[in-house]
C-alpha cells in the first residue's frame, strides 16, 4: 500500500526510520512521455507500525527530469507490505508498486473521462459493471491507437458505426 499524506501518523513514522543507513537495494531508470526517470528502492523490515500485518517498508526516491524543459523533481514515496522479505525482495516489491500505479492511472482515466467518482451507481453489481464497459472502451481506444481518450470517445459517438468497427463487428 502506498502511504499518502492522509495517513500522517504512518508517514511520519515510515519517514523517520533510518533510511540514510539502509543500503540501496535496487535502481532502474526508465524514459517515455518527454521525460527520463530514475527510481532508487530502499526496504526495510519492521514491527509495531500503525498498519496492521504490515511486514516491511518501502522508500521509493523518484527523480524525474523532463526533458523538453530539463526541469528535475525529486519525489519520495513510501509504501508498507504484509509481505516478508523472505516472500519479496525489493526488486518484487518495485514491480507491485509500478503494478499499482498502472491501476492509479487507468483509474485516474476512468474518473477524468467518466467522472467515475462522481457516480450514482452504488448498488448491486451496477458499480463493477460500469468499471468493465469503462475498461472495455478504454482498452479498445488504446489498442487502436488513440492517445487522448476523451476524444477518441467524441469522435467515435458521432458515428454509430465507429464503435462496432472498432470492436470488429461490422
Amino acid at each position: 500500500m502506498i502511504v499518502k499524506g492522509n495517513q500522517k501518523k504512518l508517514r511520519k513514522q515510515l519517514k523517520s526510520l533510518p533510511w540514510k543507513q539502509i543500503p540501496l537495494q535496487g535502481r532502474t531508470r526508465d524514459s517515455g512521455h518527454g521525460r527520463s526517470e530514475i527510481r532508487r528502492i530502499k526496504v526495510a523490515t519492521v514491527k509495531n507500525l500503525p498498519f496492521p500485518g504490515a511486514r516491511q517498508a518501502v522508500q521509493i526516491k523518484r527523480r524525474r527530469t523532463d526533458r523538453k524543459i530539463g526541469k528535475t523533481t525529486i519525489k519520495t514515496v513510501y509504501a508498507v507490505t504484509s509481505l516478508t522479505a523472505e516472500q519479496a525482495t525489493p526488486g518484487q516489491l518495485a514491480s507491485l508498486v509500478r503494478d499499482h500505479w498502472k491501476v492509479e492511472a487507468l483509474h485516474h482515466v476512468r474518473d477524468t473521462t467518466f467522472a467515475e467518482d462522481a457516480s450514482q451507481q452504488r448498488t448491486g453489481n451496477a458499480p463493477r459493471a460500469m468499471a468493465t464497459w469503462r475498461n472495455l472502451a478504454i482498452g479498445v481506444l488504446r489498442l487502436s491507437g488513440v492517445a487522448n481518450i476523451a476524444a477518441g470517445l467524441r469522435h467515435n459517438a458521432r458515428d454509430a458505426r465507429r464503435p462496432l468497427a472498432l470492436l470488429g463487428l461490422t
